[in-house]
């Protein structure tokens, strides 16, 4: 296929600086994206071993919240959790803070029976895996814009120059698209076969990051997104609620747990509750919130599929199940919800979205390599590619380290300190900027080397500190179910490792070149 070259040059100009601006940003949402598929085994991974205290198969779960309403009905009333496949106390009911948002201070009573008796342990929420989905929705940006951070905002702007930059891209490979597609030239030098492999894999998972970078936008503003399609409507509402009750509902009156599950399980055949919120239950508008699960099934939501019911008269609240013809907003946003968390393929679609989200990750900084190949062979002095080039050491390897940094601080903290979350934040935002001043500092091949370096010790260390905890106390190896992080890091700790030795043996070919030249040339 032809193309104009004065058009080629437009998109390619458009291609390289939407993908410089916005992936830096990208990388750390995408890297941290890929890890949000498996967040809840890291962070069960990251808690202390302990020995079951209840079985999800025998545990009387009526009694327990009987039991529960008994002796503290105003926090049962305002809202408790109910876990269905823990075998850690089911019930929790939060003494502070609240489950929406990235609370740091929040504060849980968990509570199982025990011989017919109600036994309690407060005790204080872990949020590794949220400050994981925190960085993945925010790259690290702090502060919020109304109800929410600030850096979904940004974020949503760096995937509308995210989408310029894939249309583009694809023009741009238009003219030798079947001829180059499959093609690694690493004869012809790194800096082609760097080219080849950005390629490879943007065109291959293009469907996948044209999915993802429409549906960022549209978590980013969709707040004004259904403002301008509510002018449309007029009074008529996108989206259907329930009018509340005409009296307060009174806990006492709860509808049994066994008759809900019942309900939820005929709305939704083939599904199984695993877990229900239940808020405001001695209001107007109560409800129950059930996470259902299906793993051979579509699932469109970050894990499960949903379904809200009101608690006394099980009437449904609402679901992210289609729900006909008459509901085509509900289930456009839910599709869209489906296709970017990646749970609609089960385990198999978890492990790909985990794939082509590094994949992704590679895409963004293989793009500033190219670029900055370019540009220094045009100017090696000019100080803003030297700059650009410093950020996309500090910012990329910067992050990798925070992240892994946290999970080892997670591992060993969760042992000894109760209130952890400050300092995850701390440690996250420390070695960040401590990478990025350190790339600034000794520049990007010794900041590039000793990153990896450090980066291929600190993952090792995961899997070696789950063998010392397990060592420690052997009799709760048992019980032990984070093998499969364990597996996963020493796999990324031997990449890091090579990847570094690499860069080195490379680093030492061209300083023999130019002192070769320079040779050459006293000569």
């Amino acid at each position: 296929m032809r193309v104009r070259p004065d058009i080629l040059r437009t998109y390619q100009g458009v291609h390289t600086w939407t993908g410089i601006i916005a992936g830096l940003v990208l990388f750390i949402g995408f890297y941290a994206g890929s890890l949000t598929m498996f967040k809840y085994e890291i962070q069960q991974w990251a808690e202390p071993i302990s020995v079951p205290v209840t079985d999800p198969k025998s545990t009387n779960y009526q009694a327990l919240i009987d039991k529960a309403i008994e002796q503290y009905p105003a926090q049962m009333a305002a809202g408790f959790e109910l876990d269905l496949l823990t075998s850690d106390a089911p019930l929790s009911w939060y003494t502070q803070g609240q489950a929406r948002g990235m609370e740091l201070d929040n504060q849980l009573q968990t509570a199982h029976l025990h011989e017919q008796q109600l036994v309690l342990n407060e005790q204080a929420e872990h949020k590794l895996a949220d400050l994981i989905d925190y960085l993945h929705r925010t790259a690290g940006f702090i502060g919020e814009i109304g109800h929410d951070q600030s850096g979904v905002y940004i974020l949503g702007i760096a995937a509308g120059l995210y989408f310029l930059a894939l249309v583009s891209g694809v023009i741009i490979l238009l003219p030798t698209l079947v001829k180059t597609f499959f093609a690694l030239r690493k004869e012809k030098g790194p800096s082609r076969f760097w080219l080849d492999s950005h390629n490879l894999v943007g065109i291959a998972s293009l469907p996948f990051h044209l999915i993802i970078a429409f549906t960022v936008v549209v978590f980013a503003f969709h707040d004004l997104i259904y403002g301008g399609l509510a002018q449309f409507y007029g009074d008529k509402p996108l989206f259907e609620r329930t009018p509340p009750a005409a009296q307060a509902y009174n806990i006492s009156e709860l509808t049994p747990i066994d008759t809900q599950i019942l309900a939820a399980k005929r709305y939704a055949p083939g599904y199984e509750p695993i877990h229900v919120s239940y808020n405001a239950l001695s209001s107007t508008s109560p409800s129950a919130l059930f996470k259902m699960s299906n793993k051979n099934a579509v699932s469109r939501g970050p894990d499960t599929d949903y379904l809200a019911i009101n608690p006394y008269s099980l009437e449904v609240l609402y679901t992210s199940y289609p729900q006909g013809e008459d509901s085509f907003w509900g289930n456009f946003t839910a599709s869209l919800f489906s296709l970017h968390f990646g749970t609609y393929g089960g385990d198999w679609g978890r492990w790909a979205y985990f794939i082509m989200g590094l994949f992704g990750a590679f895409l963004f900084y293989s793009g500033n390599l190219l670029w900055l190949d370019k540009r220094m062979k045009k100017d090696a002095h000019k100080t803003s590619t030297h700059v650009m080039a410093k950020l996309t050491i500090g910012v990329c390897l910067g992050s990798i380290l925070a992240v892994v940094a946290v999970l080892l601080l997670a591992k060993w903290a969760n042992l000894l300190i109760g209130k952890i979350n400050h300092h995850y934040m701390l440690c996250y935002y420390l070695i960040f900027f401590i990478s990025l001043a350190y790339s600034f500092k000794q520049g990007t091949n010794k900041a590039s080397y000793n990153g990896l370096i450090t980066l291929s010790i600190l993952t090792a260390c995961l899997p070696i500190s789950s063998a010392i905890q397990g060592l420690i106390d052997l009799a709760l190896l048992p019980y032990y179910n984070g093998y499969s992080v364990d597996f996963i890091a020493l796999i990324f700790s031997a990449g890091f490792f090579f990847i570094a030795k690499r860069l080195k043996q490379k680093s030492v070919k061209d300083k023999i070149i130019l002192d070769h030249k320079t040779i050459e040339f006293v000569r």
